[in-house]
């Protein structure tokens, strides 16, 4: 599935929790994609935890 139809569904889903749900229904679904797109990056490899607890000065290379 190509990161444009993942998109498009994304925006939809937002879109209806907006609608039906609300404010608060809209900030939900966001949120909760947010964190599923976190924990799908950890599973296929792309982060690892050290990547949200180093220090600012240092920088990878």
């Amino acid at each position: 599935m190509s990161m444009a139809v993942v998109g498009m569904i994304a925006g939809m889903a937002l879109g209806f929790a907006g609608y039906f749900g609300g404010f608060g229904a809209f900030l939900l679904v966001a949120a909760l994609g947010a964190v599923g797109f976190v924990v799908g990056r950890f599973l296929e490899g792309d982060l690892e935890p050290g990547d949200f607890f180093r220090p600012r000065d240092h920088r990878r290379r």
